[in-house]
Order: C-alpha cells, then sequence, then structure tokens
C-alpha cells in the first residue's frame, strides 16, 4: 500500500520493518517501533525513516507530520550500546566514507518541506535527542528526559550535535549538558526553550496532534517556505537572510493560496488551500 493511498482512507497503517506510518486527515504519525530496545536507533530505522520521508513529502494530502516512539517508556534511548560495534572506528577512512551516508537523517529532518512535530513519550538521548532537535516544534511529555552522553563515553555528538543544541538552550546549558553529559527533564527543557510544551503523558499525542491540525489548516506553500526561511536564515547574517525573503514573499504573492487567504478574510469565510 503506498503512502498516497493510505492518504485518502483516514485511520490506515503502513508498516516498516522499524516504524509504523499512520495517515489520517492530512497528518501522518511516524511511530519508532522497537520499544522491547526502548527504540534504540539503527540502520534499520535510518533506512526506513529516509524511505518514509521522501513519500510524505510528494504527497499533496499530507500537510504535517508527527514524530513519536513506542510505548511509554523512549522516544529513542539512542544507540544500541549492547551491540559492541556501536560507536567503533576500526578504520578511519571507511568510517568517514560512510559519514555522509549516516548523517543523512538530520539532513532528511530539515529540509524536509512539511512541519514536523517530535512527540517525546521518554527518553530522547544521544541521536534520539538530536533528531528531536530537527524538528520544527517539539512536544514533550512530564516523563521526558533529554541528554547527549556521548562525551562520558568518550566520543562527541556528531554531526553538529552540540551546536543544535546550543541553538535551542543557550551555550551555558549546551556545554553543561554536553560536556558532563546531564540529562534534563522536559519541564526543564520547556524552561529553558528546547521544548514548545511539556505535558502530562496522555495529553502529549493530543496536544501534537492538535499542532499538526493547527498546521495543516494552513497554505502549505507558506509554511513550507517560512520553515525554510527560519532553517535558512539561522545560517546567514541578517542582511542576506532578509534579502532572501523578498524573492520567497513574491513567490507567495503569486500563489493561489495566498489570494485565497485574502478574499476568505475580506469575505468573513473560511479559506480552503490547495497548495497552489
Amino acid at each position: 500500500m503506498s503512502v498516497s493511498s493510505a492518504s485518502t482512507n483516514p485511520g490506515t497503517t503502513k508498516t516498516y520493518p522499524s516504524l509504523l506510518l499512520d495517515v489520517e486527515d492530512r497528518v501522518a504519525t511516524i511511530t519508532i517501533n522497537r520499544p522491547e530496545k526502548r527504540n534504540a536507533w539503527s540502520p534499520q530505522l535510518n533506512a526506513d525513516l529516509l524511505e518514509v520521508l521522501p513519500e510524505l513529502a510528494a504527497d499533496r494530502e499530507v500537510r504535517a507530520t508527527i514524530l513519536t516512539g513506542a510505548g511509554d517508556k523512549a522516544f529513542s534511548a539512542g544507540a544500541d550500546l549492547g551491540d559492541p560495534r556501536t560507536h567503533r572506528v576500526d578504520k578511519a577512512g571507511s568510517h568517514l566514507a560512510r559519514a555522509p551516508r549516516q548523517g543523512a537523517i538530520f539532513d532528511a529532518l530539515v529540509e524536509h518541506p512539511k512541519p514536523l512535530i517530535a512527540a517525546v513519550n521518554g527518553f530522547a538521548i544521544g541521536i534520539g535527542c538530536l533528531v528531536t532537535l530537527c524538528c520544527d516544534l517539539i512536544v514533550a511529555s512530564d516523563t521526558a528526559s533529554f541528554g547527549l552522553p556521548q562525551v562520558p563515553l568518550g566520543i562527541l555528538p556528531a554531526y553538529g550535535g552540540s551546536v543544535r543544541l546550543a541553538r535551542h538552550v543557550g551555550r551555558a546549558k549546551a556545554m553543561e549538558m554536553v560536556l558532563l553529559g546531564e540529562r534534563i527533564s522536559g519541564e526543564e527543557a520547556e524552561r529553558y526553550g528546547m521544548v514548545n510544551r511539556c505535558v502530562p503523558l496522555a495529553e502529549l499525542l493530543p496536544t501534537a496532534r492538535r499542532y499538526a491540525e493547527r498546521l495543516a489548516a494552513l497554505p502549505p506553500l507558506a509554511v513550507s517556505m517560512a520553515k525554510e526561511s527560519l532553517n535558512r536564515g539561522l545560517d546567514l547574517p541578517l542582511r542576506e537572510a532578509a534579502q532572501a525573503d523578498v524573492y520567497r514573499f513574491t513567490l507567495l504573492g503569486q500563489t493561489e493560496d495566498s489570494h485565497e487567504a485574502h478574499h476568505a478574510w475580506r469575505e468573513k469565510r473560511a479559506p480552503t488551500f490547495e497548495g497552489r
């Protein structure tokens, strides 16, 4: 069953080796499905996400996506430390050759054209934490725990992990979390500006769903380009970011959805957006 066929039949599920995909009413939910391993990261999970995300990007019926973990213990507890090959580098050359492929998941999440909401239901550790930082909104349960334990393990957060964290919590707190490997709770993450909301576990998915439904009701091209503007603009001097937005604004001003939004406002009716 294709994702497109799923999106036209509310409540359908597609199963992958390490995750589940549910699509209902323009909102997709990706569930990391390794609860027996606390949803630890694996090459298969990496591959499954790299397969699913482009499918969702191409599906015009899907407007927003929630990413969460199965069970109530973990979003993802990070790398599988029970595997003796985890974090081992035998030869620098072979590792560097694999690095672009291994880091592709971070680019795939950040560059995904539709909004992504992380619903963090427990441990978000190591790569599990870094993945949430690549999403657009983060909702955490009051049982959530975020941490980067790499330095105490003799390595470091790869693929810009320390910088990603600093952009959320600031340099001082990032230094503390990275160098000492300290964890913070969902409540602390909200206080530091790392997550948008911290809610009781029972309210986690309903809260994430409300965010997703609000996003799905907006003009999809404007949402996509606003996301791009913010993500790309953080890497640019303000003057260059502002100039790039002139071109985005010009393009959006010519879309059918922009005209529809303005007409609907003047006519005092609900708009209908087609992504055109």
